[in-house]
């Protein structure tokens, strides 16, 4: 299906799942404004969010399956199977925290329903940057996304953790912004465009490394983008901000907003700059190997379960950085199926840290879950999926996943790398297991805990269907590798596109 972006209406059917998220959270937002104070009616918008993210996944598949593709060169959005495949993993994330903050708003007593109208501005933002074909698309994706999570973080407004993670998160974020905004302002100057299929045809000629202004356009772009995605040496504002934040918001922060950090660099990596990956490959690479360590290092000495799980999001961070480094469609393939299978797993745990944690989940010890599959076998099997998924461990789509990124980075020579991440995931053995083995060989210290560990409505759902993909995708992985693949594609650099095709 060809699509005219020239025009207002190819236009409008390219941002149908955008439009139709905008639409959506415009009308709750009168409805939450006649009535803010009623409890009731905060989970009935809870529902109708649901429903407008499945109406905007909905969209996606539709334009996914009728092959929408642009006329000629993509002007400031991109149609192709890299934006849909991202952007059902964004919709996924965003459904899953959805459904969780139904339930922990109303168990919690925090009665702020802009709690769901953020969920889908934050969304719409994501969207946005999985598909942007141009640097300002990128930004203000970004900022839309980072705006609204910004908020999100402090929505427990009685909460001094709360009010602090957002207080960070909003300083460092701006002052990442002005990094990224400054690098596109370069790369403008040294190119005279921003577009990225135009500045691809800019670099093709390899002369990068005579032009500075482009080479620090390049860096302040990554400086940005590793902020994002919580890259160290850029990652201090990821633990504070994942352990204040409530769960749902903590599981839609280390599973969507940095699928789509990632989303975004990989497609401007790849697709502006990959014929000229000279000027940013070593780069990230030292970023991934910094990253992989420091991650997996510091996340040996947490005992508390939600910090131990943020250091474990920088730690995957690292391993997403490896399929960047990679810079070939191979990489682009691992990181959609990695983002899928990151996003299920991170969600299923974070819901299972909500179900134990009640009043303060960042108090949640590893040694509470002592003896839990005694009292709560299903939990525990599923917190067992999660940890194992983490870990990489055969027989779950974390396997899978680590494995594509690790074959995309042998194809493109970076054995060291591949080492690393081995070493890197050996290593994180050492906070997933003892998880594992506190629930099934020690025995219970506090029977209060396993009472109160409940998954019910939407989490005990968000946990099962987790499971499922973990699972399913782990011995039968063939159909999502093949739409991965073909995502990956896409991302082949622009320079190679003849002007005119659909």
């Amino acid at each position: 299906m060809p699509i005219d972006l020239s025009t207002s209406a190819g236009v409008t059917l390219a941002l149908l799942p955008e439009i139709i998220l905008t639409v959506w959270s415009l009308g709750l937002l009168l409805f939450i404004g006649w009535r803010h104070s009623d409890p009731d009616a905060q989970r009935g918008v809870g529902w109708w969010t649901l429903a407008g993210l499945v109406a905007a996944l909905g969209a996606v598949m539709w334009l996914w399956t009728r092959g929408a593709a642009p006329v000629g060169l993509p002007l400031m959005l991109a149609l192709d199977g890299f934006r849909w495949a991202t952007a059902t993993v964004f919709l996924l994330g965003a459904i899953a925290a959805t459904v969780l903050g139904i339930g922990y708003l109303s168990r919690e007593r925090i009665l702020v329903p802009e709690f769901y109208p953020l969920i889908l501005f934050a969304t719409i933002g994501m969207l946005l940057m999985g598909g942007a074909a141009d640097l300002l698309m990128v930004f203000l994706g970004l900022e839309l996304m980072s705006l609204a999570v910004y908020v999100l973080a402090g929505i427990r407004r009685r909460s001094p953790a709360s009010a602090e993670a957002a207080l960070k998160y909003f300083l460092l974020g701006a002052f990442a912004s002005g990094f990224l905004l400054y690098g596109i302002a370069l790369v403008y100057g040294a190119t005279g465009t921003t577009n990225l299929y135009t500045i691809a045809f800019q670099v093709a000629d390899g002369t990068v490394a005579t032009r500075p202004m482009l080479g620090i356009g390049i860096a302040l772009l990554l400086v940005g983008f590793g902020f994002k995605v919580s890259a160290v040496p850029f990652h201090m504002w990821a633990p504070d901000v994942y352990d204040g934040a409530p769960t749902p918001v903590t599981a839609f922060m280390a599973a969507a907003v940095k699928a789509a950090g990632f989303a975004a660099l990989m497609r401007v990596a790849l697709v502006a700059f990959g014929d000229a990956s000279a000027a940013w490959q070593t780069t990230v690479w030292w970023l991934a190997v910094l990253t992989m360590a420091v991650g997996n290092v510091v996340a040996l000495a947490q005992r508390r379960l939600k910090r131990m799980l943020a250091y474990s999001s920088i730690a995957h961070a690292g391993y997403l950085l490896v399929a960047v480094a990679a810079a070939t469609p191979a990489g682009g393939a691992a990181f959609v199926f990695y983002a899928l299978a990151y996003t299920a797993m991170t969600m299923g745990a974070f819901a299972v840290l909500a179900a134990v944690g009640r009043d303060g989940e960042s108090e949640v010890l590893v040694d509470d879950l002592d003896g839990l599959a005694g009292r709560r076998p299903w939990v525990a099997f599923a917190l067992t999926v999660f940890m194992l998924s983490l870990l990489g461990f055969p027989g779950t789509a974390g396997f899978i996943g680590k494995w594509l990124i690790l074959t995309s980075a042998v194809g493109a020579g970076q054995i060291p790398l591949a080492v690393v991440l081995v070493l890197a995931s050996v290593v994180s053995a050492g906070y997933y297991l003892p998880v594992v083995m506190a629930m099934y060989m020690k025995p219970a210290t506090d029977d209060a805990v396993a009472d109160r560990t409940l998954l019910v409505g939407g989490a005990r759902a968000v946990v099962a269907a987790a499971v499922v993909v973990l699972l399913l995708l782990g011995v039968w992985p063939n159909r999502a590798l093949d739409v991965a693949r073909d995502a990956g594609r896409d991302l082949a650099p622009a320079s190679g596109i003849v002007v005119g095709s659909p």
